[in-house]
Formats: structure tokens, C-alpha cells, sequence
């Protein structure tokens, strides 16, 4: 049984059997914080109880008692109000509950705005009411929720603890409303597909596995939107985007959570350079937009979002940090070996340029950076380039050392899709659980006819990092996976 903390139960006891009810339906619409000062401003001390009486309620976070009087602050939506209470204008039944009031419950109350001596903007209170008893002791006031899993453990105390932790969630809120705007403003219509898969498929991720009784099969949870987003184009709705839920059996650090949430979006007629642009278009006004400048501070970085951003090929990259030929398998070998004895070195080149750039490269890559030419054998799903059919019309784009999205011209060829599916199978065969299943389903679509297209997935949470200067993926989740208690 839940163990509750007796003195503060016994105090709900007593209040009910005054007939005071610790947790009473409704109160009406309260003003916010904000709204209060709006109405305030510019207006005399003298005048303020001019503008007749307000409703407001919300979370008592200190209390300060001075005999026939106290004043408190309490905190809502919008941030914290002072409140004055004095026994003469609330009455004594009222004031003897405000006596009673511990921190963290819940109040509500009604009367005239007014500033103290300080020029605070106050409420000066005429009726209290209790609307939900608190019954356990909040953090200690001076050292607060700082344990970084107690406060993911307890989001509901983290958030009204630290206020840069409620302002953190409404930038979140801000950028996912302005990501809309941003793509319903070109023609793109949001849609909903499916969680639950009976083949993974759109990324090369470890899924999880559950089971539907009904159907007496096994279903996965989505690691991607991808296929059926461009089914979905094939079909005529040419540009299409989701907000979604992604979910990938995989570790967990600073950076991955299994469950994440991305942007995929998808445009007929286009291809990955328009994609560029139009994520440069994107990352650029969000910065300006949210922050009021195009330079964002972040950890120890400087960055810029200036545009045009920085446009360079993955075998360049390579060829930098090696200073060798990329396209020399044996001494791009012998330059791995050589610094990496205890793991031998992938047999492909492809391969190969993907362990180079992850370990010397990907780091680096601190002011935004379009990573372009990657190899077909890591882009599954991504077109051949004409000229070079070794290379995938792909991109990445990459900010503060770490991936923010992943885009590409669409492989439309539907025999050329199917090669590949096999290819990922036999992979899966061989022992690699991160490879793609062969969906035939999705073969059949292409076999109808994709138009030329384009698509790019872009990471919420990481966006949502850079622009709240956020260390840790688990600080802008709300709930993020951890191990059980």
C-alpha cells in the first residue's frame, strides 16, 4: 500500500471535519499571472482597485504570516503573483484556513490588484478558498529538485520547482507551432499514420516487438513514418508532413531516448537540394523567431544561423580528417588500423567513410553543416546520383557536433528499391538486428508510380536542445525512459 505522510493526512481530516473540503470541483476561469500585469501597466497605485475584482488561482510556493495579516506568492501558468491577505477583509473563518495553508497547496482567490511599498504588483485578497490540499513536503526551498533523476522521476515537482524547466516545455510548444506554421504556410497538409507496423521499415533501427491478441500476430512500434508517408504521395497527396512518435530498441544517452519525436515531411517535384534550402529557410527563421538574433548560444559554442549554412560532401570530410584518397579502400584501411588496432576495419568502402566520419568528423561539425554525397550502401531508401551511382542524392545536417536531420532524393525505381530490400534482409540474416525487413507492400505502391520526390526527417527533441541550450535529450522530454525503480 502507498505509505502517505500522516501529518499532512491528518490535516486533511481536520479540515474536512471543519467542513472545509480539501478537494472541491471547479472555481471558475481564473486570470493568469500575466494577464494581471497586463491590466496594470500604466495604470496609478491609486487606481488599481479601479479595475474591479479578479479571480486567481494557483500553487502556494511561500507564505509569510505578520499576525492580522500574511502575504504569499503563488504560482500559475504564467509565473508567480503576490497575494496579500489581511483577517479584517477576508473574515476570520478565512483567515483562520490561511493559517492552516502549507506550501504547495492549491488556492484560490478573489480581489483588487494593488502594489506595496517595494512597488510590487499584488493581489489584495477579499475571499480564499482551499481547491486542493497538498500532502507531501515540497523539496527544501534553499537546495530545491536539483538531482537530475529525481526531477525527470518527478516532472510534476521539477515543473513547479524550476521555473526554467516550464520554460524550457514552452519553447518546446512555441517551435512545434511554429514548424507548422512554417510548412502549412508552403502547401503541406499534416497527417497521421500508423504506430504500430507489421513490418519496420524507414530507418535502420532495432524495433521494439509487441503482440496483437485479437490478430494473433506480432506488431512493431514504428522506428520511421517513412513508408507510409510516401505511399501517401504515391497516392496523390504530394506534400505531406507528421509530427510523430518514433520508437528504436536502442541505448540511451545524452543525445537517444527510444522514444523521440521527429519531423518527416515529403514534397512531389522536388529534390534534395530544394530540401536544403528549405531547411536552411526553416533553422534560420526559427532561430531569429525564438531567440530574437541569428547567433545561438549553446554550451560552451557560439553558432550561427546566418545563412547561407555551410554545404560540403561526406568524402571531403573524409579526405580532411585523413588526409587520404576516400576512394582508396587499402589505405583508408591501413589509416583506420593504424588508430584502431582493437577494431578491425568494415570491409566496405562505404562502410568505412561511416566509421571514419562518426569517429573524427561528426564532432566537429559545430556551426550548421549540410554533409552531402553519402554512399548508397548507408542510404538504403535514398536515389542514386547520376553521375555517380555509388553516391546517394542524400544529406545530413548537422549542428553542435551532432545529426539534426537526414534528407534525400526518394529512390522511385521500384526494382531498384526491391534490390535493396534484399540486401537489407540478407544483412538481418547474417545477425544485424538494426537492418530493414523487405516490405513488399511498399513495392507494390512504387510499382504505381512515385513522382519524383523528396523527404527529410528533422529531430524535435535535438532542434528543441539547441534553442533551449539543453545538455541532455531528458531535459525537453517531458517524461523520458528510465530504469526502473
Amino acid at each position: 500500500m502507498y505509505e502517505f505522510d500522516a501529518d499532512r493526512l491528518q490535516k486533511v481530516h481536520q479540515l474536512e471535519a471543519e467542513g472545509i473540503r480539501c478537494y472541491p470541483a471547479g472555481f471558475g476561469e481564473p486570470a493568469s499571472s500575466e494577464a494581471l500585469r497586463r491590466a496594470a501597466e500604466g495604470v496609478d497605485d491609486a487606481a488599481l482597485a479601479g479595475l474591479g475584482s479578479h479571480r486567481y488561482a494557483g500553487r502556494l510556493l511561500f507564505k509569510n504570516e505578520m499576525g492580522k495579516a500574511g502575504f504569499g506568492r503563488v504560482l500559475d501558468r504564467d509565473g508567480r503573483l503576490q497575494i496579500y491577505v489581511r483577517r479584517d477583509d477576508v473574515g476570520e473563518a478565512a483567515y483562520a484556513l490561511w493559517k492552516k495553508l502549507d506550501l504547495g497547496d492549491i488556492v484560490g482567490v478573489e480581489g483588487e490588484l494593488m502594489r506595496t511599498r517595494t512597488g510590487e504588483l499584488s493581489l489584495h485578497v477579499r475571499s480564499l478558498r482551499l481547491l486542493s490540499k497538498c500532502v507531501r513536503s515540497l523539496p527544501d526551498k534553499f537546495h530545491g529538485l536539483n538531482d537530475p533523476e529525481a526531477r525527470q522521476r518527478q516532472r510534476y515537482v521539477d515543473l513547479f520547482v524550476n521555473d526554467e524547466v516550464r520554460d524550457t516545455f514552452k519553447r518546446r510548444s512555441q517551435v512545434v507551432r511554429l514548424v507548422r506554421d512554417f510548412l502549412d504556410a508552403r502547401g503541406f497538409i499534416e497527417v497521421e499514420t500508423p504506430m504500430m507496423h507489421a513490418i519496420p521499415g524507414g530507418a535502420t533501427a532495432r524495433p521494439f516487438v509487441t503482440h496483437h491478441n485479437a490478430l494473433g500476430v506480432d506488431l512493431f512500434l514504428r522506428v520511421a513514418p517513412e513508408l507510409y508517408l510516401k505511399r501517401l504521395v504515391v497516392g496523390g497527396l504530394e506534400r505531406v508532413y507528421e509530427i510523430n512518435r518514433n520508437f528504436r530498441n536502442e541505448g540511451i544517452d545524452h543525445t537517444h531516448n527510444p522514444e523521440f519525436t521527429m519531423l518527416e515531411f515529403y514534397q512531389a517535384y522536388a529534390t534534395w537540394e530544394d530540401l536544403v534550402d528549405l531547411t536552411e529557410e526553416l533553422l534560420h527563421g526559427l532561430v531569429r523567431a525564438v531567440t530574437g538574433d541569428t547567433t545561438l548560444a549553446y554550451q560552451e559554442h557560439s553558432i550561427s544561423f546566418a545563412r547561407p549554412f555551410r554545404r560540403v560532401g561526406y568524402d571531403t570530410l573524409v579526405r580532411e580528417a585523413t588526409g587520404v584518397d576516400p576512394r582508396n579502400l587499402e589505405a583508408l584501411t591501413a589509416w583506420w588500423t593504424e588508430r584502431h588496432p582493437e577494431r578491425p576495419a568494415p570491409a566496405t568502402l562505404g562502410r568505412l567513410w561511416e566509421e571514419v566520419f562518426d569517429e573524427h568528423v561528426e564532432h566537429t561539425l559545430v556551426n550548421p553543416t549540410f554533409v552531402t554525397r553519402y554512399p548508397v550502401e548507408i542510404s538504403p531508401l535514398a536515389r542514386r546520383n547520376d553521375e555517380e551511382p555509388d553516391l546517394a542524392d542524400r544529406f545530413e545536417l548537422f549542428v553542435a557536433g551532432r545529426e539534426i536531420a537526414n534528407g534525400f532524393t526518394e529512390l522511385a525505381d521500384p526494382v531498384d528499391q526491391a534490390r535493396r530490400f534484399e540486401a537489407q534482409a540478407e544483412a538481418k540474416a547474417r545477425g544485424d538486428q538494426e537492418a530493414m525487413h523487405f516490405d513488399s507492400d511498399y513495392v507494390d505502391a512504387l510499382c504505381f508510380g512515385l513522382p519524383p520526390t523528396a523527404g527529410e526527417g528533422l529531430g524535435i527533441d535535438r532542434l528543441v536542445m539547441l534553442l533551449t541550450n539543453s545538455a541532455s535529450i531528458r531535459e525537453v522530454i517531458l517524461f523520458p525512459t528510465l530504469r526502473p525503480r
